[in-house]
């Protein structure tokens, strides 16, 4: 083997995995640390920055995801409507009330490459379900479920 060749992936060399994470009493910035290394591919060996390298993501549970400290209602989430003056701003319990997996699909989003079309390459493998059922069955048949 040479040792002075460095290694690309190749898109047909690719073998990306469904792993099945539960979030039930997990934290959100540590659960969305982990879902956003396996999004990239930076924890396997086969890992190259420009490519797409990472597995597919289904989790579970969002609802019962928390906060540390007193987030849950310190935490505010804003976005503008494009229209002046039009700055909406929610708390992560009016976010949890309303739709909870908005709150890790977010967190995710911010930790992986900023506007670009393998980050939203990466986002689209990501599958956040709220309680246990989701229909990925078939997809995790044969595979190691990984945590």
């Amino acid at each position: 083997m040479n040792m002075n060749t460095t290694f690309f992936l190749r898109k047909e060399d690719r073998r990306p995995c469904w792993r099945l994470i539960d979030a039930e009493g997990k934290v959100v910035g540590r659960l969305a640390t982990q879902i956003a290394k396996a999004l990239r591919g930076k924890d396997s060996a086969r890992y190259t920055p420009h490519a797409d390298a990472g597995d597919y993501i289904v989790v579970i549970n969002a609802e019962k995801i928390k906060f540390t400290g007193n987030k849950m209602t310190d935490k505010v989430y804003e976005h503008y409507t494009g229209f002046i003056g039009n700055k909406k701003s929610l708390t992560a319990k009016q976010i949890m009330q309303k739709d909870p997996t908005q709150i890790l699909y977010h967190a995710v989003k911010g930790m992986l490459p900023k506007e670009s079309a393998l980050s939203r390459d990466m986002l689209g493998k990501l599958r956040i379900y709220v309680g246990t059922e989701h229909p990925h069955e078939a997809q995790l048949i044969g595979f190691a479920v990984k945590e």
